[in-house]
């Protein structure tokens, strides 16, 4: 009688395993660095990324506007180019990442354009103004011909759940690179493993450790220790993350804009990663109130920036 072979476990996708343990997963291989300079330069023909982005002092006073400044369905800069993203959409170790993570028929949530402006960008009626904000999203002093991009001058550690409350942390984050970023070009800093408390209210509370090492406390009694890792890398760089995984940037030092790809991709509804990735969790998965920062009209009310203590 011929035995029966018992078949081999199979083992998790990477990013599975590392989305348990740290709440991230860097790719080792990058999508096509010609295809991203292509559409980087498509894009940056679209407009002047200099000072010519933003009203005047008196333009913006005229009329202030905090809400509906973002990118949105009609207003995307990448719907023209929707026929140009399978680069990104369609790369195996993406796709297959993403299936893994989130099933089946997972779910595009939001794709668009982020640009970081450096400093010799932004004017300085405007940098008085945002001076020590903790997220300085410029879409209220950018021109509403240009609104089709998100523009930003450096972000505090947050988590992507932040603009989802009573959403559970279902979804994803994708970002890639469309040139070369250094340290000098508003890199992504995430604090691998802070995904393990859950969702908690922005701003967050954290105390610097060490050169890499934060804690992490959540308000309700419990912390953890997180080491910081800084994500620099040529075109076509890309990094995946969790819904709860803190991530921020600094202000662009360098002398032209940072311009990256980002999406938010939700589980689908076939068996997900994803699943067993949140099971893991210490904390809640969704939260009726996200961030504390912003006052009811989206003026910034808190100051201060713990990742430029970095």
């Amino acid at each position: 009688m011929t035995a029966v072979r018992a078949a081999a476990p199979v083992s998790p996708h990477p990013a599975i395993t590392d989305f348990i343990a740290d709440g991230a997963h860097v790719f080792d291989d990058l999508v096509d660095p010609q295809a991203a300079a292509a559409l980087l330069a498509d894009i940056r023909a679209t407009r002047p990324f200099d000072h010519r982005l933003f009203l005047s002092e008196a333009e913006f006073d005229a009329d202030p506007q905090h809400v509906g400044v973002n990118p949105r369905p009609g207003r995307n800069l990448l719907e023209r180019f929707e026929d140009r993203l399978d680069f990104v959409e369609q790369a195996p170790h993406i796709a297959g990442a993403l299936r893994a993570l989130l099933g089946e028929g997972y779910e595009l949530l939001n794709r668009k354009v982020v640009c970081g402006v450096p400093q010799a960008s932004v004017p300085a009626w405007l940098q008085a103004r945002i001076l020590g904000n903790p997220v300085n999203n410029l879409g209220a002093y950018v021109r509403p011909e240009y609104r089709d991009v998100t523009y930003f001058y450096g972000i505090d550690f947050h988590q992507d759940l932040i603009d989802y409350r009573d959403r559970p942390a279902d979804f994803l984050t994708l970002y890639v690179y469309l040139h070369p970023v250094s340290r000098l070009d508003a890199p992504l800093f995430l604090l691998t493993g802070s995904h393990q408390l859950g969702g908690t209210v922005f701003p967050h509370d954290l105390t610097r450790q060490g050169p890499e090492a934060w804690l992490y406390r959540d308000g309700r009694g419990e912390e953890v220790e997180v080491r910081q890792r800084l994500l620099t890398g040529p075109a076509g760089f890309a990094a995946i993350w969790h819904a709860c995984t803190l991530h921020g940037t600094q202000p662009d030092a360098a002398d032209h804009e940072r311009i990256s790809l980002r999406y938010l991709l939700a589980r689908g509804p076939a068996p997900a990663g994803i699943d067993e990735v949140n099971a893991a969790l210490r904390g809640p998965l969704a939260l009726p109130q996200t961030r504390l920062d912003l006052a009811p009209d989206g003026q910034a009310v808190v100051k201060g920036n713990i990742v430029n203590q970095v």
